[in-house]
């Protein structure tokens, strides 16, 4: 679902995304009507711009992503401002574009997205990962919650690994396992932790010092 209150530029990045496979199932030009919209259309992955009328792309973001919801949201957006970027990601995008993209990095983008990985601008992953490491040291682990005992050593490991921003591709060729392997490892570890995505994932990571070496 393609969320952009521009005309042109939102049926531009649904035909875009149209030719190249995906199944566009709805669009929306504001922040109420996208919610609505989404809600009934259950969308796989939303790309959604911040700036909307009425109701935020944040705001969109909050009331779409939370327990029990498996919608992924990609911001495609103007600003590569960091306040901006930071707070998309707190509201719950697991990844944020630029519009400066090429078409090719919008549907790489938004394929990595179906997939569960974090997609960010180049640039943008070292911002969120140290914005995490900044608020994990403001507010320490507890200590007998640091090991994550409920874990397999493979799941510790794949963890680790996202943690310091390799894609599932990369802990794959890491690993010497498949990329389908990866993700259930994630996505059995998101359950394990009653986490909702991969950036509520790195920052569970980030927080109990699973991100060095």
């Amino acid at each position: 679902m393609v969320v952009d209150d521009h005309p042109m530029w939102r049926d531009a990045v649904a035909r875009d995304l149209a030719a190249a496979g995906f199944e566009v199932v709805a669009t929306a030009d504001d922040g109420p009507q996208a919610v609505r919209r989404a809600r009934t259309c259950e969308p796989d992955v939303l790309v959604l711009d911040l700036n909307l009328p009425t109701l935020p792309g944040v705001e969109v973001c909050k009331q779409l992503v939370g327990k029990g919801s498996a919608l992924r949201v990609l911001v495609l957006s103007a600003s590569g401002e960091h306040a901006d970027v930071l707070e998309a990601v707190k509201s719950g995008a697991t990844g944020y574009l630029v519009k400066s993209a090429s078409t090719q990095e919008l549907v790489d983008a938004v394929r990595r997205t179906a997939e569960g990985d974090a997609v960010f601008t180049p640039g943008l992953a070292g911002l969120v990962l140290g914005e995490y490491r900044r608020l994990a040291a403001q507010s320490p682990a507890e200590p007998q919650e640091a090991a994550a005992p409920q874990l397999t050593e493979r799941e510790t490991e794949v963890l680790r690994l996202v943690a310091k921003g390799l894609s599932y591709k990369q802990v794959a060729e890491r690993l010497f396992i498949s990329h389908r392997t990866v993700q259930n490892h994630v996505q059995n570890t998101l359950g394990k932790l009653q986490l909702h995505n991969r950036v509520e994932l790195v920052r569970y990571a980030i927080e109990r010092g699973l991100d060095g070496e």
